[in-house]
C-alpha cells in the first residue's frame, strides 16, 4: 500500500507550457491526501525559487520538501538534512566557470546569485521555468564567499566532461540541456527520499515517485514504484516501473488511478 508520493516539479507536477499545475493533478493529490497518503516535493529548485506550488500549499497538501536535488530537506520549519559542497570543489568549479565566462548560479541556505549571467540564463529561468525571483549578479570571489548547497553551471557536454574530472566529490545531474546541477557527493533525490521516510517512519516499499528528468532517475529506481511522465526522456522512462501520460495530459491523475491510489 502506497503511503507517500514524491513528486518532481518542473515537467512532472508543473507544465513547462503553462507554468502551472494541471487542475486534474491538484484534485487527484487532494483525494490521495484525504485517504492518508503523504505528499512530498522532490526538486532541483532551492526553496527561494519554488514559486509555483501555491495551489497545493494553500490547501495544505504538502508534507515536506527535498530541494536542491537532495542537498537540503525540510519539513515545515525543521531542516531534517543538509550538506553543502566542499570548499575545494566549489573553488574548482567556480574557477573553471570564471576562466571561460560560463554562467554559474550559486545557492546557499537562504539566497541565490549568479556569476557571468547572460541572455541564456534569463531565457531558461524566466522564459522556460517561469522563475520570478531576481537572481543578482556577483563577481566570482563574492560567490565563493558563500556556502553553496548547489551550483548550477551552464556547461555544454564537452565542458561537463572536463569539469567531472575536477570535482570528483560532487554529484552532477542534468535535467535541462542548458545546464547541470552540482551538489556534494551523495546528495541526490534518492538520499532525500531516505531522509524523509526515516523522519516519517515510512517503509521504502510503500513509496511512489514521479519524475521526467535525468536528476529523477535515482529516485525512480529507489522508490517502491517509480513513475516516468509521458514527456520524460527515454532514459528516464527506462528507469521507471510505469510510464504515465504527459504532465499536460493528466499524467499524475492517470497514474494515481492506475495504481488505485484514488
Amino acid at each position: 500500500m502506497t503511503k507517500a508520493l514524491f513528486l518532481d516539479i518542473d515537467g512532472t507536477l508543473v507544465s513547462f507550457h503553462t507554468h502551472a499545475i494541471p487542475p486534474s493533478a491538484i484534485e487527484a493529490l487532494a483525494e490521495a491526501k484525504a485517504k492518508g497518503v503523504r505528499i512530498f516535493i522532490a526538486t532541483g529548485r532551492p526553496r527561494i525559487l519554488i514559486n509555483n506550488l501555491t495551489s497545493l500549499e494553500e490547501r495544505g497538501l504538502i508534507d515536506g520538501f527535498i530541494t536542491m536535488n537532495g542537498a537540503y530537506c525540510f519539513v515545515g520549519n525543521e531542516v531534517i538534512y543538509q550538506k553543502p559542497i566542499s570548499i575545494v570543489e566549489k573553488d574548482s568549479l567556480m574557477g573553471y566557470c570564471d576562466r571561460f565566462g560560463i554562467p554559474c548560479i550559486v545557492v546557499d541556505q537562504d539566497s541565490i546569485c549568479v556569476v557571468h549571467p547572460n541572455e541564456q540564463v534569463d531565457e531558461v529561468f524566466r522564459g522556460q521555468l517561469g522563475v520570478t525571483v531576481d537572481i543578482p549578479a556577483v563577481r566570482a570571489d563574492e560567490a565563493l564567499a558563500r556556502v553553496p548547497y548547489q551550483m548550477t553551471a551552464f556547461l555544454n557536454v564537452e565542458h561537463e566532461q572536463e569539469v567531472i574530472r575536477r570535482i570528483p566529490r560532487c554529484e552532477i545531474g542534468r535535467w535541462h540541456p542548458a545546464f547541470v546541477d552540482v551538489t556534494a557527493a551523495g546528495n541526490n533525490k534518492q538520499k532525500g527520499m531516505d531522509e524523509i521516510i526515516a523522519h516519517f517512519q515510512i517503509p521504502l516499499s510503500e513509496t511512489m515517485a514521479f519524475g521526467d528528468g535525468g536528476n529523477d532517475i535515482s529516485m525512480l529506481r529507489h522508490a517502491g514504484i517509480g513513475i516516468a511522465m509521458g514527456n520524460a526522456r527515454d532514459q528516464v522512462k527506462q528507469a521507471a516501473d510505469y510510464v504515465t501520460t504527459s504532465v499536460d495530459d493528466n499524467g499524475i491523475a492517470n497514474a494515481l488511478r492506475h495504481f488505485q491510489i484514488i
